[in-house]
Formats: C-alpha cells, sequence, structure tokens
C-alpha cells in the first residue's frame, strides 16, 4: 500500500476513533478502560521498536487493538513486504468491526474476544505493539477477576494481588503469545514500578524476560488528555535475561530523547522495591536510616462512606436537633486550612472554619428514637437515601458509627501538586481534638516518643518543625505520581520518609530503643 493512501486511512482512523470515544460517556470509557494512543505516539514509540527488533519477517501483535493506531504506525514505518503477518485482537465490537474495515485490506486479520481469554495461536507473534486497557481492579467483575489470576498461575505459576489492573494481566498473559526472542513495547501506566500490587509484573520483567528499556513520561506531561494517569514505555525481549545485562532507564521527554538516562544492573533492580527512585532519588539512602514508621503509627484519616450525610455543619445540628454527644470535631479540607497549626478553643474544637462535626453514636436506633427523636429522623433520611446500603456504612454496626480515628497530633495531606512551598505534602500540628477524614494521613506517636513529649511538652513543635523540614523530593519520591503532577502518599510509603532529626530530638533513650528494635528484627527467621 502507498503511502498516500497509508495516510488517507490513518485520517479516517482518528475520525472514527473520535466517532466511537463520543459514543460512551467518560464513566463509560472509564470501565472499559479506552484511552486511545495519540497518533504521534504511537508513530514515535513504533519507530523506535522496529530500530531494536533487528529486522527480519514481522509477526505482529496488538493485544488491544482498538482502532489500529499500532498497525498504522507499523505500516507507516516498514515496508509492508517486511510485514509477514499482523493480528488484532479487540474486545468491543464497535471497535473492532472499524479496525477490520479500515486495516483488513492491508492484512490485519481482526480477532473480535477478550485476549485474556483467547488460546494463543501455534504461530506466536515475534514483534507486540500495545497500548492496553487500563481497567481498574475495583471495575474487574469477582468471577472475572478469579478467572484472571487462574490462568496466569496455569500460564507463568505467578500469583497477581487482588488489586492489580486489567494492563497487568493484558501484558503477562502475553508471554505465552510471543515468539523466543520476540520484542514486546507496552504503554501502560507508571503506577506498576511503586506499588505493591505491581511486584509479579517487576518479578516478570526482571527475572522472566530481557527488559530492554523503560521510559517513564513526566507527569506534567500527559500523554492522555482523558485519563489522569502518569505514563511509561515497556521494552522487553521474551529471553532469559543476561547475568550482566544492563536495563536502560528514562525519564521525561521523548523515548529517543529523554531527560535523563541511565544504565542499571538486574540485581539494582530487583531490590528496588519503587523503581521511580533508581533515577530520581536523589541520593543514595543508607539503609539503616531512621524512618517516621518507628516514630508514628501512621493511619488514614477516617472514611464515612458518605461525607455529605455525616459530616454537618452547626446549622444543620441545630435544624434536625442533633445533641452534642452524637457528634465530634472534624477537621475540613486542607484547602480550608490557611495555617499549617491548628488551633483549638476552650472546648477543644479547632479554631478554623468552616466548622464542621461528624455525626458518630453507638446507640441503637430504638434508644435512639426515644432519646433524640430529631436525631432518629435525620437516619430515617439516610434510610431513604440509601446510605446504609453503602459498601462502608453496611460493613459498620450501626451503620452510623464511626472507625475508630482519635484525633491526632500530626497529619500530613494524603494528596497534592506541588506549588506550596515547592512541596506536593503538607504536614499540620493539630492542637485540637478534631479527627479528621481521608484526605489526611494521621500521625501517632509510638510509645517512646509520646513520652518524650509528655516528659518535654516543647518538644511536640519541635517535631513539627522537623517534619516539615523533611525535603519534599524524599516525600515525593516514597510516594507515587498521577498525571497532571498528582502526587499521593500512602500510609506505609510516608513511614518510610527519613526520621533522623527527629529521632536526635528526643535523645539517647530512642536512639537505644531503636537499636533494640534493629537486633530483634534481625534475630527473626
Amino acid at each position: 500500500m502507498n503511502a498516500k493512501r497509508l495516510r488517507q486511512i490513518e485520517l479516517l482512523r482518528q475520525a472514527e476513533q473520535q466517532r466511537l470515544d463520543c459514543l460512551k460517556s467518560p464513566a463509560e470509557r472509564n470501565q472499559w478502560g479506552q484511552f486511545a494512543t495519540p497518533a504521534a505516539l504511537a508513530l514515535s514509540l513504533t519507530t523506535y521498536a522496529c530500530k531494536l527488533f533487528g529486522g527480519g519477517p514481522i509477526r505482529f501483535l496488538d493485544p488491544a487493538l482498538g482502532t489500529g493506531a499500532f498497525f498504522s504506525a507499523l505500516s507507516q514505518s516498514v515496508p509492508s513486504r517486511l510485514i509477514e503477518s499482523a493480528e488484532g485482537v479487540e474486545l468491543d465490537p464497535l471497535f473492532a468491526d472499524a479496525a477490520r474495515e479500515l486495516w483488513g485490506m492491508a492484512g490485519l486479520n481482526v480477532r473480535r474476544g477478550d485476549f485474556t481469554s483467547e488460546p494463543a495461536p501455534k504461530r506466536r507473534a515475534n514483534f507486540i505493539l500495545t497500548n492496553p486497557p487500563y481497567v481498574r481492579h475495583h471495575h474487574l467483575d469477582p468471577v472475572h477477576k478469579q478467572r484472571l489470576r487462574e490462568r496466569l498461575f496455569g500460564s507463568l505459576r505467578m500469583k497477581m494481588s487482588g488489586l492489580a489492573g486489567l494492563y497487568c494481566y493484558f501484558l503477562l498473559l502475553s508471554h505465552d503469545w510471543l515468539d523466543e526472542q520476540g520484542l514486546g513495547l507496552w504503554l501502560v501506566p507508571s503506577e506498576f514500578m511503586d506499588v505493591n500490587y505491581g511486584s509479579s509484573l517487576r518479578h516478570y520483567l526482571s527475572e522472566r524476560v530481557t527488559l530492554l528499556h523503560l521510559h517513564r513520561f513526566s507527569p506534567h506531561d500527559v500523554q492522555f488528555a482523558d485519563a489522569l494517569v502518569s505514563s511509561c514505555v515497556v521494552v522487553f525481549r521474551k529471553s532469559l535475561p543476561p547475568a550482566a545485562h544492563l536495563v536502560k532507564f528514562s525519564y521525561g521527554g521523548g523515548i529517543e530523547a529523554p531527560e535523563r538516562e541511565a544504565r542499571l544492573t538486574l540485581p539494582a533492580l530487583r531490590a528496588s522495591r519503587k523503581w521511580t527512585q533508581l533515577l530520581e532519588r536523589p541520593s543514595a539512602v543508607p539503609a539503616d536510616e531512621p524512618r517516621l514508621g518507628e516514630l508514628f503509627d501512621i493511619k488514614r484519616g477516617l472514611a464515612t462512606g458518605a461525607n455529605s450525610f455525616f459530616i454537618l455543619t452547626p446549622g444543620q445540628m441545630r435544624d434536625w436537633g442533633i445533641p452534642r454527644a452524637c457528634v465530634k470535631p472534624i477537621l475540613p479540607s486542607p484547602r480550608h486550612l490557611g495555617a499549617d497549626v491548628i488551633s483549638a478553643l476552650p472546648n477543644g474544637d479547632p479554631d478554623v472554619e468552616p466548622r464542621l462535626y461528624l455525626l458518630d453514636c453507638a446507640e441503637p436506633e430504638e434508644v435512639i428514637r426515644s432519646r433524640w427523636p430529631r436525631l432518629y429522623d435525620y437516619l430515617q433520611k439516610g434510610h431513604r437515601e440509601g446510605v446504609p446500603d453503602s459498601y462502608l456504612a453496611s460493613h459498620r454496626a450501626p451503620w452510623y458509627a464511626q472507625e475508630r480515628r482519635p484525633a491526632a497530633p500530626f497529619l500530613c495531606t494524603y494528596m497534592g501538586r506541588a506549588g506550596r512551598r515547592n512541596s506536593a505534602f503538607r504536614f499540620l500540628w493539630n492542637r485540637s481534638q478534631a479527627t479528621a477524614h481521608n484526605v489526611y494521613l494521621l500521625l501517632y506517636p509510638k510509645a517512646h516518643l509520646t513520652a518524650a513529649i509528655e516528659t518535654r511538652p516543647a518538644l511536640a513543635e519541635q517535631v513539627f518543625n522537623a517534619l516539615q523540614r523533611i525535603a519534599p523530593s524524599r516525600l515525593v519520591s516514597e510516594g507515587r505520581v498521577y498525571g497532571g503532577g498528582l502526587h499521593k502518599v500512602e500510609p506505609r510509603e510516608l513511614a518510610q520518609a527519613p526520621a533522623v532529626e527527629i529521632l536526635k530530638l528526643i535523645g539517647s533513650h530512642a536512639r537505644v530503643e531503636r537499636q533494640r528494635a534493629l537486633f530483634a528484627d534481625t534475630l527473626q527467621p
């Protein structure tokens, strides 16, 4: 097919892609994981993959075909005589029909079906280019998820976390479709590089195949206009890696002109629990560096399941006659807090606006009906709105009693973008009796730190100042990042942040306790 005809078909493909995307709402496309690969990106990645392929006949496969962006890019990158065979698998019938209509005459065989259920062909592909569906785990039916896990175990004898997204299964199950020495290029979310549920994928890439290149796009350079996700490109060859193999890691810019790059050994990859840190960490961190998790129990703020019902203003409490005994003060969103120190009113409430209270009562509804009739009426309103049937409320007894999250003296925002003092995260000193919901992480001092603060009350402010001095780059490197530069840190990740300065503040007793803990860890089998 000549170049002019290819350009014409590609323009038709882009128009058809836009038309089909408009047939689904954003929520529906999110559930399908349908985020189209931009044409320019598909061509850039395909051109790069062809350079690595090494020549010879190409047996192409795209297990998440869509309208055929990667097949189009391949047809533009190499002469048609080099494409021995081409196959695409697509679950959505509308997209499968469109791809068949566009590319059938060009030699693309479109298989309509679920790639994760399809049997691998006898004649395997040697060149996979794809952008698999980004379907989050909570959109996967439990039966479907169990089938995926069983099939993965049957194929690779690997177990997968129930929190893994569909793209992880796509990549791993493609192992049986790819010929020995075949090349795979995958455009996937970069989250697997850091999260616990990405460990199976990291193991596969560092142990079972030869990982050639892992390029992470800058989170500020969002590749998909309709998805808030930080993307990366994974390129590997299906062969066991040589012992001295070096993997190319790069970050930012295009895959062939990155902002930073390095060659990393396989032992470095296998030993790292967060692959993004391998390029971004400002300096090597001693293995025995004190961590916040040694000084604090760190928990997510409480999740009500229905904030609009359970979090009340003073006006709502008056209107419904809700007694103070059945609520507790709760902090508003961080954007409402102008200061980093939350002062307390004489009754322990936070001196902030808006003033908010959390409905939290353990009395049975029969008791509430006789003691506080208006509160009972409010609960009946919740019944009519289906609040007790929501997931979190249905797992509480009674449904309007909240999980235990007492006021924490120190807080950290759960997510954010760099801006305030060039930090994506913000520490707060909570001097009130207010709890906090799940946009915060709650830092509860452990026994030895609590004892030190009780002995020296001025130490609380010093600890808070030390928390604020933790380098923003360290907090960011422990967390994860999404498209558009949105950073998030989970409790276990914040627990890995450095605590050297705080340990110095609380003195020799704490150092002795820490050495005991470290020594005890070495004695465990």
